[in-house]
């Protein structure tokens, strides 16, 4: 038996329902906001990931090279890809450019609990703006997101890498340096970050005060003491969060976010109940364009793990409405099976949903089958009905039996509160 690949999985008809769903309330709210749905290739050339990573990122992308001897990569996140659709094709396009997208990327890790060799993000980038009311509008997207889905437990931390960066430019540290000291205080590995400054010769009393910003974290009001670089845009940021009705946003200058382009506002999404693996979406502003051959334009974005949302929605309780087929069409003879098909068809072209027996099974299995589909209703198509041009529609849920005129089953099924159009 040939198995599915390792960190890849097969989705149901009802996780597919659950998935479909969150898609559509995820795109519903981002067209509320004003951004509108692009989408790139699943696959991109491997440069663009590594000409600001390096080559060493290539170990943790599916990366080969096509019959051209191209090196190409399954992309591993959409910002990239993003960017580099706006530096080809969009940089004429009125500013700012508010645009989201969903899809599959890639990695090569070790599975784990809502961690995938193939996962899904949906994401938002705006795109020729840098002011607290941009970093915001993005952040409270974000935010109206998880509100949407029905997430009720859940926390925003919002910081700022320019003020690491500006401290660790102050004490002198080569710009090859920051990227590996930032990335240990992003992970909490503060002995290792200490040492890497300490091989920069930081003073100890400016390593004490880079490691002291990274634990400044609570309710805006802990920046009242605080006289480092972009306090104000911070607090900018906050109150328009506030006059956004965003719930209590936390201020967390430990949030540095492990990738080199941020270089202002990060913010975080986190769900306690999943534990270690907690982060279900992360953002910031950042400039990439120039990278990929344009002008330097910046922009603030975020990209929400889709499955890792799904694992906390489901560790809530939550179920997706289900679409349940609205009628299934039982002929109670062999001489029904055409009248019964027929009216299936007609049903469908209303826009009802309609399913038929195509097992020739008897009308005892048929209703037990309606029942395992959660059909809402049954439509019995006999010879003594069709006398007087009518069926019998049984009610699932209560057994009652009526007669209905066929002519008149599409708008019965409408007044029903079926889904006819």
């Amino acid at each position: 038996m040939i198995q599915r690949p390792r960190g890849t999985r097969d989705f149901g008809p009802d996780e597919m329902e659950t998935r479909r769903y969150l898609e559509g309330l995820m795109r519903l709210q981002a067209g509320t906001f004003g951004f509108r749905e692009i989408s790139t290739p699943i696959f991109e050339y491997a440069k663009l990931f590594t000409i600001k990573s390096g080559p060493n990122i290539l170990e943790e992308m599916y990366a080969f090279k096509d019959k051209g001897g191209r090196d190409i990569t399954l992309r591993p996140e959409l910002t990239a890809p993003v960017m580099r659709f706006f530096v080809n094709e969009l940089t004429d396009v009125p500013r700012p450019l508010k645009v989201f997208y969903i899809g599959p990327c890639f990695r090569y890790e070790r599975p784990q609990s809502g961690r995938f060799r193939e996962f899904y993000q949906f994401g938002a980038e705006l795109i020729g703006a840098q002011n607290p009311e941009s970093d915001a509008e993005v952040i409270a997207l974000a935010a109206s997101i998880m509100e949407k889905a029905g997430l009720k437990d859940y926390r925003i931390r919002i910081g700022h890498i320019g003020i690491l960066r500006k401290k660790l430019k102050d004490a002198g540290v080569a710009p090859e340096m920051v990227p590996s000291i930032l990335q240990k205080l992003d992970k909490k590995l503060f002995d290792e970050a200490r040492s890497i400054m300490e091989q920069a010769e930081m003073s100890d009393g400016s390593i004490d005060e880079v490691v002291g910003i990274t634990n400044i974290a609570g309710p805006v009001s802990v920046l009242d003491d605080f006289e480092g670089e972009s306090k104000d845009y911070l607090q900018g940021v906050a109150r328009i969060l506030d006059a956004s009705r965003v719930k209590n946003p936390q201020i967390d200058l430990g949030v540095i976010r492990g990738l080199d382009y941020y270089t202002g506002i990060v913010f975080e999404i986190d769900v306690p109940k999943l534990g270690a693996e907690k982060q279900v979406c992360g953002g910031g502003s950042y400039s990439l364009s120039e990278l990929f051959g344009g002008e330097t334009v910046f922009s603030t974005g975020f990209a929400i793990g889709f499955d890792r949302t799904i694992l906390a929605l489901e560790k809530e309780g939550f179920k997706a409405p289900r679409r349940a087929v609205e009628a299934y069409v039982i002929p109670v003879s062999e001489g029904m099976r055409e009248k019964a098909l027929g009216i299936t068809s007609m049903l469908r072209a209303k826009g009802i949903a309609a399913d038929v027996d195509l097992m020739r099974r008897n009308l005892a299995k048929n209703l037990k089958y309606a029942n395992s589909i959660k059909a809402r209703k049954a439509i019995i198509v006999g010879e003594k009905e069709l006398e007087t041009q009518s069926v019998v529609v049984r009610d699932m849920e209560t057994g009652e039996q009526r007669a209905v005129k066929i002519d008149d089953l599409a708008d019965f099924f409408v007044k029903c509160g079926g889904n006819g159009v």
